[in-house]
C-alpha cells in the first residue's frame, strides 16, 4: 500500500470543483511561483512552522526539544534554531498556545480514505467530491492512483488541481479515475513563466493539449498578479479557445494572505506588494469573454 506526505485535508472546500468537497494538500511543488499561498507545500520534507508572535514563553517546547532547538536567550526570550530542528513534532504537543505547527504527515491511502468518506453525506448532497491538491499532487502519483481508483469504485466524484509541469505518466496513472482536472496557467511566454515560476511552460502546455485531445473535463485556472503575468490575458486566449473539453476558466486575483506563512517558516518572503484592482481582473475576464471562452465567476 502506498503512502503519501500530506500537509492539510481541507473539510467544506467550496472553491476546489463542484459542490461541497474535501480537499487533500500534498507536500511538494516542482514549480516555484513568486506569489506561491501555500509556501507549505513546496518542500517534500516535513517542517515546523513558528508563529513567533503568539508566544507566550511557556517552555513547553524547550522541555519537549530532544535537540535544544528550542531555548530562551539571556533576556529570558523564546528563540528557535532551525538548523537543530529534525521535525520530530514533539515540541508542537507540548506547545501550550498552538504556535507551532508541523506541516508533512505520512498516511497510507485507506486511513486517509477513512477520513474522506466522514463528508460522504455532503458530496451526496451537494454533487460534491474529494480534490487533491498542493503543493503538486501528482509528484506522488502512485499514491494519488491507489486513492482515487478506491474514490471511484465508491461512486464519489474526483477532481486532480495541478500545475501541469508533471511527467506524461504521471498523469496517465490517474486519468482513469479524474472526473475533473483543475489546471493552472500561468503565463503564455516562456520567459514570464520562467521569470515566475523558475520553470519553463513547455511541458504544462503540452500536458494540456494531451488532456484536451483526450475529452477530459478541464478548469483551467489563471492566477492575476500584476506586473508579473497580467499582460499574458489575450496569449492565453489564444491557448485556451481551440481546447474542446474545457468546461470553463476562473481568473483567481492574487493576494498576499500567506505573507505570515514565509516568516512562520523562516523562508524568504517573495509575495509581490501589488494586488489587482477590481477593474483590472474585470478587464482580464473580458479578454476571455471576447474570445468566446466561458469564465467562472
Amino acid at each position: 500500500m502506498e503512502k503519501a506526505n500530506i500537509f492539510q485535508v481541507k473539510h467544506f472546500a467550496v472553491h476546489d470543483g463542484p459542490g461541497i468537497r474535501t480537499t487533500v494538500f500534498f507536500k511538494a511543488c516542482p514549480l516555484k511561483c513568486i506569489w506561491c499561498h501555500n509556501p507549505e507545500g513546496l518542500g517534500p520534507q516535513r517542517e515546523l512552522s513558528f508563529v513567533e508572535h503568539k508566544c507566550i514563553n511557556c517552555q513547553g517546547c524547550i522541555s519537549a526539544c530532544p535537540n535544544g532547538a528550542h531555548y530562551t536567550d539571556e533576556n529570558g526570550v523564546h528563540r528557535f534554531n532551525r538548523e537543530l530542528c529534525v521535525s520530530c513534532g514533539a515540541c508542537v504537543d507540548a506547545c501550550y498556545n498552538s504556535c507551532l505547527t508541523l506541516y508533512g504527515t505520512e498516511v497510507s491511502s485507506d486511513e486517509l480514505l477513512k477520513e474522506l468518506l466522514e463528508d460522504r453525506d455532503f458530496y451526496d448532497s451537494s454533487q460534491g467530491g474529494v480534490t487533491l491538491s498542493g503543493g503538486e499532487c501528482l509528484m506522488q502519483a502512485d499514491f494519488c492512483q491507489e486513492l482515487l481508483s478506491k474514490l471511484k469504485k465508491l461512486g464519489i466524484h474526483t477532481a486532480v488541481d495541478t500545475c501541469g509541469f508533471v511527467s506524461r505518466s504521471a498523469l496517465d496513472k490517474v486519468i482513469p479515475y479524474t472526473d475533473l482536472f483543475l489546471y493552472d496557467l500561468k503565463a503564455a511566454d516562456e520567459e514570464v513563466h520562467i521569470k515566475c515560476t523558475g520553470q519553463s511552460n513547455k511541458l504544462i502546455l503540452e500536458n494540456l493539449s494531451y488532456l484536451s485531445s483526450l475529452g477530459k473535463p478541464l478548469e483551467i485556472r489563471i492566477p492575476y498578479v500584476p506586473d508579473f503575468n497580467s499582460d499574458q490575458m489575450e496569449k492565453l486566449s489564444d491557448i485556451i479557445a481551440p481546447l474542446t473539453s474545457v468546461t470553463g476558466v476562473r481568473v483567481l486575483g492574487y493576494h498576499n494572505f500567506a505573507k505570515s506563512k514565509y516568516s512562520s517558516l523562516g523562508i524568504p518572503c517573495t509575495l509581490p506588494e501589488r494586488l489587482p484592482e477590481p477593474e483590472e481582473l474585470e478587464k482580464a475576464r473580458e479578454v476571455l469573454k471576447v474570445a468566446g471562452i466561458k469564465v467562472l465567476e
